[in-house]
């Protein structure tokens, strides 16, 4: 918007680095160590605010890497995975493939769901529902998870994606009972391949708690602005859309863009770019 400052912001894990764009269309910046606060931190520094003083509205991009060293760090939020009966173990076995074929010690990364409950929950292919759990059994399996401290659930149903009504009722009953995140496979990734879906949903219900409590925090402090986050993908979304499974390479994504057409502008058809953080490259 015109006659609005514009930042674009690199919250990092190590540095927060931080651009901005007067109304006049004078560009100054700033680095900051990273934290929670670090893009209000930039902003502020940027504007000569006061550490306290309120921020006018504006517009802000930001692309970030919170998602990704949690993922590699394993800080995400306790995470349960509820799957169909007899699949108890399909994420820990995954493809089977292994980056090194002939090494006898065999390193596996760690699993980023904590427990594991399996449900009396299955369609046929077509999607029709062959069985359904049992309400006061869901309930009780819940309420044992939430005792443990799980905080955030992965619900992945066979054939879920031609048919989302079981997850959504193991959804409901999960909401009633206060869980942070319940990631449904036929939401989170509507697909074939039981073992992708599954794998899609327990990253995002590990990781969009997280990334919903922070972006909170930062708009709790910025009303009236607009927030968009890079994705994944190298597009951006807005604030409120932003998911875990959209987020783990929310930061490079936003390298990867601006490499790109700096070589163009240069150019070069090819080129490799090179992203060193201080947590991840």
């Amino acid at each position: 918007m015109q006659g609005r400052w514009q930042f674009w912001i690199d919250r990092g894990g190590t540095f927060t680095d931080c651009i901005g764009l007067s109304p006049t269309g004078e560009l100054s910046t700033v680095k900051v160590l990273s934290s929670d606060r670090a893009p209000l931190v930039g902003i502020r520094k940027l504007l000569s605010l006061a550490p306290d003083a309120s921020i006018a509205p504006c517009d802000i991009r930001m692309g970030t890497t919170l998602a990704t060293n949690a993922l590699l760090e394993r800080k995400g939020t306790p995470t349960a995975l509820l799957i169909t009966k007899g699949f108890r173990d399909l994420l820990a076995i995954g493809t089977q493939a292994r980056p090194d074929l002939f090494a006898l010690d065999i390193l596996k990364p760690e699993l980023l769901y904590r427990e594991i409950v399996e449900l009396e929950a299955r369609l046929d292919a077509s999607g029709r529902v062959m069985s359904r759990p049992d309400p006061e059994a869901l309930r009780a399996s819940l309420q044992g998870l939430r005792s443990q401290g799980i905080e955030s659930l992965a619900v992945v149903v066979l054939h879920a994606y031609k048919n989302p009504e079981l997850e959504l009722s193991v959804a409901a009953v999960a909401s009633e009972l206060g869980f942070a995140e319940v990631s449904i496979s036929s939401e989170v990734s509507g697909e074939i391949g039981m073992l992708g879906r599954g794998d899609t949903t327990v990253v995002d219900a590990y990781l969009t708690p997280l990334i919903r409590a922070y972006l909170q925090e930062l708009q709790a402090e910025l009303p009236g602005s607009s927030l968009q986050i890079m994705q994944s993908s190298g597009g951006l979304t807005g604030a409120t859309s932003f998911r875990g499974k959209n987020a783990v390479l929310s930061g490079p994504a936003g390298g990867v863009i601006a490499y790109v057409e700096i070589a163009k502008r240069a150019g070069f058809e090819r080129a490799i770019g090179f992203d060193m953080g201080g947590t991840s490259t």
